[in-house]
């Protein structure tokens, strides 16, 4: 094992990482606080200002994935369609089988300039944890309690507010409304087969009403949906943790787009263009788990220096005042002041542990266990 390779497995070293993520983060958000008075006075460069200030904390994150794990993502697709990236504001479906998906997603909006404006439809727990959803309501994300009848009117009025959105925004859905897995999957094929619907593989039963909706507010906004079906060679299943600990992965996207005036305008029928779209990646799972690869030409988009400049850019500001604070703590000797800090290093990382634990599918939302049960 290489030096490098050592310190990528040290727990001071990923202690440090979370360090710069969570006081960044948090510095980021008092910014984010203070630009609410420039929302009455030009709304349009509150957005555009907050755009930025959420790429500073997301491209952390993805400099873990593309620099310090080293993974690779490859995807596959036509000229025409990568050639629309990051040049239109669109609907993202991709599947919700890792749980480092979201992560995946996020390097290629950064690759293509979008991921200070990317959006999500959020399930509304996600809005009290600190950094990461208070960064999302300043970006004016979508929150929802994933009960139809409460969130109807919210989820509308939130989406028809992005009409005039500055950016070019990729809109993320989880059509599978939760993680993929055992228990839920047999739940959701039991759905489906009350429900006269062809059973599928490797996805949940996709949940219509938010991409229904979402298609019909962002009519005139939004120029196409992006069928994005995501897979790890050599079956892997990564994690945060894996990432951290500086493990490379090679991620796999078959990316499809559909313009909007191909999608029905009726409610029922594009429920149904969105149940055939779910077949549709549930073969192309199979055709991969078969054959190791997806149908297309494969794009390797390279990375960019940015989300690694911007890191060592907030390590070198807060780093520093940190060793000389922690020096000065240890050479005066007091007992007290020791092990304060020692508790204030304990906290940090209970602190970045829990954040990390967001993303852990055991530790998820049990969403969907009973609620593939109830009428959608």
């Amino acid at each position: 094992m290489g030096f490098i390779a050592f310190l990528k497995t040290q727990f001071i070293v990923h202690l440090l990482i979370g360090f710069v993520f969570v006081v960044s983060g948090l510095i980021i958000n008092f910014i984010q606080l203070c630009t609410l008075v420039l929302w009455p006075i030009n709304k349009q460069f509150y957005r555009r200002v907050n755009c930025r200030l959420a790429y500073s904390l997301w491209s952390q994150l993805v400099m873990l994935l593309e620099w310090w794990s080293g993974t690779e993502c490859t995807l596959f697709s036509d000229e025409a369609t990568v050639n629309t990236f990051g040049k239109e504001h669109v609907i993202i479906i991709l599947n919700h089988n890792f749980e480092i998906d979201f992560l995946c997603g996020w390097t290629m909006t950064e690759r293509f300039g979008v991921l200070g404006s990317s959006k999500v439809l959020a399930k509304r727990e996600l809005l009290y944890v600190p950094l990461i959803g208070w960064t999302w309501y300043f970006l004016e994300i979508v929150f929802c309690k994933r009960k139809w009848e409460e969130d109807r009117d919210t989820v509308i009025e939130g989406l028809k507010r992005l009409s005039d959105y500055p950016e070019y925004m990729w809109f993320l859905l989880y059509c599978e409304g939760t993680r993929f897995t055992e228990t839920k999957h047999r739940i959701s094929m039991e759905v489906a087969e009350s429900k006269g619907l062809p059973k599928l593989k490797y996805h949940l039963l996709p949940r219509t009403k938010g991409f229904t909706t979402a298609v019909q507010c962002l009519r005139g906004t939004v120029s196409a949906v992006y069928d994005v079906t995501l897979n790890f060679r050599g079956n892997k299943n990564p994690s945060l943790l894996g990432i951290l600990y500086g493990k490379k992965y090679e991620a796999d996207m078959c990316v499809r787009r559909f313009p909007l005036e191909d999608i029905p305008q009726d409610e029922k029928e594009a429920a149904n263009w969105l149940h055939k779209l779910y077949q549709e990646k549930d073969a192309l799972q199979e055709m991969y788990n078969q054959e190791g690869v997806f149908p297309g030409k494969q794009f390797k988009p390279p990375r960019r220096p940015w989300t690694l400049l911007n890191f060592l850019f907030w390590a070198t500001v807060l780093l520093s005042p940190l060793f000389t604070f922690g020096f000065g703590v240890f050479a005066s000797g007091s007992p007290l002041l020791i092990l304060a800090f020692l508790g204030l290093v304990g906290a940090a990382s209970f602190g970045v542990r829990r954040l990390i634990g967001v993303t852990e599918i055991e530790k998820g939302s049990s969403y969907g266990n009973q609620e593939f049960k109830k009428k959608e």
